[in-house]
């Protein structure tokens, strides 16, 4: 049995023994890549361990733990409270319209060059306290979220729209972005669609909220019957890290000020300059802490610890495994099936498999030449096979094992994140099954693309 069978295999057990057991799966997943590297890496015992904590996702660790970080201070001020007001008088109170707004959002914010990531850290804290306060369910907006950056991703003038036109270029291959872009948009709306009845959006349209003068936002049925009042999240009135009744946050204060000038600073940096979200985020934490120590002195307690295990460790071992040939030997089998029709929908599955837990753009970026040899033969259409393996490869970020469905369950609250944990794993799983499939179909086998 090859080194890339047994690694796929003891995957396999690693999930298994995470579904029937309470252990996290990421540390689970670190002894899996202690074992494996121990087998496919030479050299001394700390050079195995550097080459197994080269696949540490140092990135998305810092991503993870910095945006949490920053948002357990703006929730603790009251400035998260303060956005959730601010965002509900925006939609004149449709609490329907709410979950659709994020998704346009990010989906602007991506079509106009920011990376997925770095959109979904900034609105996902927003949205999901938008759901704690309006009981909205918080798949539905996280994967709202994820959604729309997933749909505007793939614009022209985007990151993965420049790698994925880049690629198919340079490979002298008849390409279109304009249907690259299009396809993902409509596949994502389309999707997104779907996803909001399936996860309540149809109890969400037969629901407003009202603010009489001087009390907290209620929530009435169109008839105008009371519905049920909403209290205020943790934090709203001050820096506390604990449950408890607050008032609704309406006004601004200092701490509110320069909480919202941080994060506007995080949104610049990341969106214009590009600069890493991760590191931004903790900047603007520390600086914050630094006005009011003692006020924020709980909030690194509030970073989702378990998430950043969970979410690391996977993509620890699956980068070794990447590392040691198994994608790449996988993928070279897929290449030299006979018929091409069946080898471009196993080259979609694999894309779909493997950016469930990696980056998506460097799935993009390796996947499309493994095609190349398909393509150049004429028997299918280019176009139709790149925009099916780009959608098949970035839906799947939903997974909780990708950096958008990750942050979208750190920025949970604590008491529904493993609810949203597994219906993202259910959900994003859905996806590597269905995706690659129904796209190959639409795209791929009738050949007009």
């Amino acid at each position: 049995m090859s080194i890339h069978v047994i690694s796929i295999l003891v995957l396999v057990v690693a999930f298994v023994i995470a579904t029937l057991l309470p252990i996290n799966l990421g540390a689970i997943a670190l002894v899996a890549a202690f074992l494996i590297g121990s087998i496919v890496l030479e050299g001394s015992p700390d050079d195995v361990a550097d080459g197994i904590f080269d696949g540490f996702p140092g990135s998305l660790f810092v991503t993870l733990v910095g945006v949490t970080f920053l948002f357990a201070i703006a929730r603790a001020n009251g400035t998260v409270d303060w956005l959730v007001h601010r965002a509900v008088q925006g939609v004149r109170g449709r609490i329907w319209l709410i979950p659709w707004i994020m998704f346009a959002v990010t989906a602007l914010l991506t079509a106009f060059g920011s990376v997925v990531p770095a959109a979904v850290a900034i609105i996902a804290p927003i949205g999901l306290s938008l759901a704690v306060q309006h009981r909205i369910n918080p798949v539905l907006m996280g994967l709202s979220i994820i959604n729309g950056a997933t749909a505007g991703g793939f614009s022209p003038i985007s990151i993965f729209g420049g790698i994925t036109n880049g690629v198919v270029a340079g490979a002298g291959l008849p390409g279109s972005p304009v249907t690259l872009f299009l396809g993902s948009l409509v596949f994502n709306i389309v999707l997104n669609v779907v996803m909001f009845f399936l996860f309540g959006g149809r109890q969400l349209m037969g629901r407003v909220v009202e603010e009489p003068a001087g009390v907290g936002a209620t929530e009435v049925s169109p008839a105008g019957g009371p519905g049920a009042a909403k209290g205020a999240t943790t934090g709203a009135t001050g820096a506390a890290f604990t449950e408890g009744e607050h008032r609704t946050v309406t006004t601004l204060d200092l701490n509110r000020s320069l909480t919202l000038v941080a994060l506007l600073g995080v949104a610049i940096g990341a969106l214009a300059f590009q600069l890493d979200v991760g590191l931004l985020a903790v900047t603007a934490a520390v600086v914050l802490s630094l006005v009011a120590p003692n006020s924020y002195k709980g909030a690194v307690a509030q970073v989702a610890w378990p998430t950043v295990l969970l979410v690391c460790g996977i993509v620890t071992y699956v980068n070794l495994m990447q590392e040691n040939g198994t994608i790449d030997f996988v993928g070279e089998a897929v290449a030299g099936v006979g018929v091409p029709l069946i080898a471009a929908l196993l080259i979609c599955y694999i894309g779909a498999v493997v950016s469930a837990f990696a980056s998506t753009t460097g799935i993009l970026a390796a996947l499309i030449p493994l095609a190349v040899p398909l393509l150049l033969g004429g028997q299918l259409g280019a176009i139709g096979v790149v925009t099916a393996l780009a959608i098949s490869s970035s839906v799947v970020d939903s997974s909780p094992y990708s950096t958008s469905g990750a942050l979208t369950v750190a920025n949970t609250p604590e008491s529904e994140r493993d609810y949203v944990y597994r219906r993202l794993m259910q959900w994003g799983f859905t996806m590597v099954l269905i995706t690659p499939i129904v796209t190959w179909l639409i795209l791929v086998a009738p050949g007009w693309l």
